[in-house]
């Protein structure tokens, strides 16, 4: 084969290349878990399964964890695997500090339909946040993102007054993430999930508390410290040792979301997290 010729194939198997992550990205970025409707949710917590109707006729399915009497309640924006039925395990971690816990399944998860895309679900989580007000005053809404969630959960922020802004094991933007293992594409340009966590953080006027691992392989801590440059009412937390998915097996995760829930949290030298 000639130069030319070298040059074409490769510059085909390229564009294939690219073709191939543009449609099967869905399938690296979620891992849904599906549920028939009628199955039945089984948490040791008293809990109500709600549905909530999106204007596309997408129907969204959560739960909703209540004390008798609480401080508020933490909307939690689950990771990228699973539904709610393993995800609602972490309402106790809240209920234990005294807040009511609210959590959803993304469109394509457990019992939530629609098509699930990026503008979708930020519509999603606005009418969740509207049924939430049914219940609390927005000086009573924590927000918490964690992984994939803490996208969305910033973008929420942003366009609210939530009392807070939880944000756990976050990344710097979706585009920087995938770049970051795929360098060699042009992901700017076949990515259908920017998920700009680095704009919305700018626009949040809530106190920001920012939770990552410093042994996150996933999502390497550096995310987490390019984001809490960009909002000066953030506040870096790190969990030394920590992974991605495994930071509630620490203590120093649970007295830190205990000190933020309750208005005690103790801001740490900046210098500290500079390591």
């Amino acid at each position: 084969m000639s130069i030319l010729e070298w040059i074409g194939v490769i510059a085909l198997s390229y564009f294939a290349l690219c073709l191939i992550f543009y449609y099967i990205q869905e399938l690296f970025l979620f891992h849904p878990e599906k549920l028939d409707l009628d199955f039945k949710y089984q948490f040791e917590y008293p809990n109500y399964e709600i549905f909530l109707d999106a204007e596309d006729g997408a129907t969204i399915n959560g739960l909703h964890f209540k004390l008798p009497k609480s401080k508020g309640v933490v909307f939690y924006f689950k990771g990228n695997t699973r539904s709610i039925k393993g995800w609602g395990k972490y309402a106790r971690d809240f209920l234990s500090k005294g807040y009511d816990f609210f959590v959803i399944d993304y469109r394509g998860f457990g019992k939530s339909t629609g098509k699930r895309t990026e503008r979708n679900i930020e519509l999603d989580t606005h009418i969740a946040y509207k049924y939430l007000k049914n219940f609390y005053a927005e000086s009573e809404i924590v927000i918490y993102g964690r992984s994939i969630g803490s996208g969305f959960a910033a973008s929420l922020a942003a366009s609210h007054h939530p009392k807070k802004l939880i944000l756990d094991s976050p990344y710097y933007s979706m585009y920087h993430l995938v770049k970051m293992y795929l360098p060699f594409l042009p992901i700017a340009s076949i990515l259908n999930y920017h998920i700009r966590t680095d704009q919305h953080i700018q626009n949040v006027k809530c106190p920001i508390y920012i939770i990552h691992g410093t042994a996150d392989k996933l999502i390497p801590y550096r995310h987490a410290l390019k984001l809490s440059l960009l909002n000066k009412r953030s506040h870096l937390i790190r969990i030394k040792g920590g992974g991605h998915n495994n930071l509630p097996k620490y203590s120093d995760y649970h007295h830190t979301v205990y000190e933020i829930l309750n208005d005690s949290f103790e801001e740490t030298s900046f210098f500290d997290e500079l390591y």
